[in-house]
């Protein structure tokens, strides 16, 4: 590794010499002691490396003979996992320390999933993209079974990592092929190679990897993990599965489209059209008849992944730029409601059941406001931010000649609206019930209102993230 190498991957370094030093200091410290001192430690330090990397203006450079992209795109999808990752850890403490769930381990592993994430969003390189992805993974096999003592917790944990192991075998035999093919495992020699017409080798490696990476964005028909892992983990385990790892995710699936197979576009565009409808529908529909809220959540994901992906689908540069702006809306929705959830308690315990919000805003008009906000902008209800995301991606799809995907987009999205109003009409209407507890933590008030208050306000210049997923789009698609 040389200087110029080193100075590109530092951030990372410095994120996994953290966890290491944190490690070593939470053993030798008295372990479980430590550990809300290793969450405002860890949340610190991702604060700070998202602001870092936000200020760079280093332009599009390569590290290791181009395995390691630093571009506008990799730093656009670092400073989303980053923040996003540090709000989740910031939310869930008080939800863990009261029941005796906060393990020194927790933050630590969340960190080393979130060094995963942004060697995901940089690879250049199939073995680099697997390398990451395996490191966020390993960590969030284990993060989902955080609560030894349920069962469901557990069993939350195996499935995942049963079927995750599943989709990372589908996606090692996918880049196994395309390097067969290709005769090189950089993304830029893949693209050379397939030019633009890809041979049916390639063809057959691309659709494998697609299959693994749908599995890592839960689209249908790879979700089947999904709903139960988001009841069975803890609720901040829940948070950061619907958060950061969405967006990695998602920006590796765009930068192994465009890096190593930009030049067939017409061959996985249709592909992912098609993942993208059965998403839409199935997390619209199936969500429908959900009383738990965080099974809702999940199929509320499965939809929004199915949004995003028919920006990628579009394979333009304003699709990519719908996507990018799309995520970072839902991940402050999802950070928001999450941390509404949270504080979801009767008696000092936690409640999900959607009928204990019987009547909630008659108690909590505030909070119930702030829900509301929320819930009407994951709907896609004009003015909230969130009906601006679909418009874009919606906009990317009919640009790009895809008319009956923003259709079916458009069908999705209303029957989608049924769940998050009848939630909303709940608080307002439904009949009385035995009231929750009216007690949320500062931190979690604060994420709560912030977020209901970015759907109001980022209407008026989405705060100049567009801009900046315009200049992340033209990096990756070039």
């Amino acid at each position: 590794m040389n200087s110029a190498d080193f100075s590109i991957v530092l951030p990372e370094v410095v994120l996994a010499i953290y966890s290491m030093g944190a490690l070593l200091f939470g053993v030798f410290t008295g372990k479980d002691k430590t550990a809300p001192l290793m969450v405002a430690m860890s949340a610190a330090v991702m604060v700070v490396l998202g602001l870092w990397i936000a200020s760079s203006s280093a332009g599009s450079r390569t590290a290791f003979d181009g395995m390691f992209n630093d571009d506008a795109f990799a730093r656009y999808a670092k400073v989303t996992i980053l923040w996003s990752a540090a709000a989740v850890l910031l939310m869930g403490q008080s939800f863990l320390l009261k029941r005796n769930l906060l393990r020194f381990e927790y933050p630590l592993l969340v960190t080393l999933s979130v060094v995963g994430m942004m060697m995901m969003v940089s690879a250049g390189d199939l073995m680099g993209l697997y390398m990451g992805l395996e490191l966020q993974s390993l960590a969030l096999y284990v993060v989902a079974s955080l609560n030894r003592d349920s069962a469901r917790s557990t069993e939350a944990g195996l499935k995942y990592f049963v079927l995750g192991a599943l989709s990372s075998g589908m996606l090692l035999y996918g880049a196994s092929l395309t390097y067969g093919f290709a005769g090189t495992t950089l993304f830029s020699g893949i693209l050379e190679a397939a030019g633009d017409e890809a041979s049916i080798g390639l063809l057959f490696g691309l659709v494998f990897m697609i299959t693994g990476l749908a599995f890592k964005v839960s689209a249908v028909p790879f979700h089947m993990w999904t709903p139960d892992v988001y009841e069975g983990s803890p609720t901040p385990v829940t948070a950061f599965f619907a958060t950061a790892p969405k967006v990695a995710a998602l920006a590796l699936f765009a930068r192994l489209m465009f890096d190593a197979f930009g030049g067939v576009v017409d061959q996985w565009s249709q592909v992912i059209a098609v993942l993208a409808v059965a998403s839409m529908f199935l997390g619209a529909i199936a969500a429908i008849g959900q009383r738990n809220i965080k099974r809702l959540m999940a199929y509320s994901s499965i939809s929004h992944m199915g949004f995003a992906l028919m920006g990628l689908a579009a394979g333009t540069t304003g699709g990519v730029q719908a996507m990018l702006i799309y995520v970072v809306i839902y991940v402050t929705m999802n950070i928001g409601t999450f941390a509404f959830i949270l504080s979801m308690e009767r008696d000092g315990q936690p409640v999900t059941d959607i009928n204990a919000l019987n009547q909630y805003a008659r108690a909590e008009p505030l909070k119930a406001m702030a829900v509301l906000v929320l819930m009407f902008s994951l709907a896609g209800v004009p003015p909230m931010l969130g009906f601006f995301g679909k418009l874009s991606v919606l906009d990317a799809a009919v640009s790009a000649d895809l008319i009956w995907l923003a259709v079916l987009g458009v069908i999705a999205s209303v029957i989608s609206a049924f769940y998050y109003l009848r939630i909303v009409y709940f608080m307002y209407f439904g009949e009385e019930t035995d009231a929750l507890d009216s007690g949320i933590s500062t931190v979690n008030w604060v994420f709560l209102m912030g977020s209901a208050a970015v759907m109001l306000l980022g209407i008026i210049n989405m705060f100049g993230v567009e801009g900046m997923a315009a200049a992340a789009a033209d990096a990756l698609v070039r």
